[in-house]
């Protein structure tokens, strides 16, 4: 599908920046700069998203009137969202700029975390497989499962499911939980091993409704109708119990 207007695809991400304005939609926005370092800028708010839950960062531009610095990575930095730059062409702390994502690589990026969020919830529900890595770049990604075999039968049947739960339309929300609350629904943390820090005290969740709920930092669609046809492109062994399954998301 083609890009939609953003407000009701983001989600909201992860906590730590008050009021996180990439869950609210917005494709342009004004800020005030408040830090500055040797190539990367601090904003008082951002809608940069800055990477998590196997989610690439953002990128974009940082603008204050004719000048446009490009913005090609974003990542926390010291507790921070950092903005990394080449050119700073002559900002200021104070400054009030204009920020703008590529809303065309996020917008393929949430249909593709949300692809792979419905594949997991797939596989765990129907083959109890625990997910043991995985990655993903624009309507492409890979996730590793806890299996012992993977035939091509099992893979055409796993690709008539996900794509059963595409149709299905079902919504997807989110919400924060206390680390206590978090780790009293089972089968939060899909992995094999529990990635969450300790010092974690709020868990984000992702709830595809009726299918499959985890912790996850990352953006989303609002409904898995959004993410479009899910192809498995490939599947391989990566050892005696880790099976790879390739996707690519199309559009319908």
């Amino acid at each position: 599908p083609p890009p939609p207007p953003p407000p009701p695809f983001f989600l909201h991400a992860h906590p730590g920046t008050p009021d996180p304005l990439w869950s609210r939609g917005l494709g342009d926005v004004y800020k005030r700069q408040i830090e500055i370092n040797e190539d990367y800028i601090v904003l008082d708010k951002t809608i940069f998203f800055p990477g998590g839950g196997g989610q690439p960062n953002d990128i974009g531009f940082i603008s204050l009137g004719k000048d446009e610095i490009e913005i090609n990575k974003v990542s926390w930095k010291d507790g921070k969202i950092a903005h990394f730059f080449a050119d700073l062409k002559g900002l200021s702390v104070g400054d009030t700029v204009l920020c703008s994502i590529d809303w065309d690589r996020r917008f393929k990026l949430m249909r593709t975390h949300t692809a792979l969020h419905i594949l997991c919830g797939v596989v765990w529900r129907d083959y109890k497989a625990s997910v043991t890595g995985g990655n993903m770049e624009p309507l492409k990604g890979r996730m590793d499962f806890e299996f012992p075999s993977l035939s091509a039968e099992l893979r055409d049947e796993i690709e008539e499911k996900i794509n059963l739960e595409v149709r299905e339309d079902r919504k997807i929300s989110v919400d924060f939980l206390s680390r206590e609350e978090a780790f009293q629904i089972p089968d939060l943390i899909r992995t094999k091993v529990n990635l969450l820090p300790e010092s974690l005290k709020i868990i984000r969740t992702i709830n595809i409704q009726g299918l499959d709920l985890q912790a996850d930092g990352g953006t989303h669609v609002s409904s898995t109708s959004n993410v479009g046809y899910i192809k498995i492109t490939g599947h391989e062994s990566k050892g005696k119990i880790n099976k790879r399954l390739r996707i690519a998301v199309l559009d319908n």
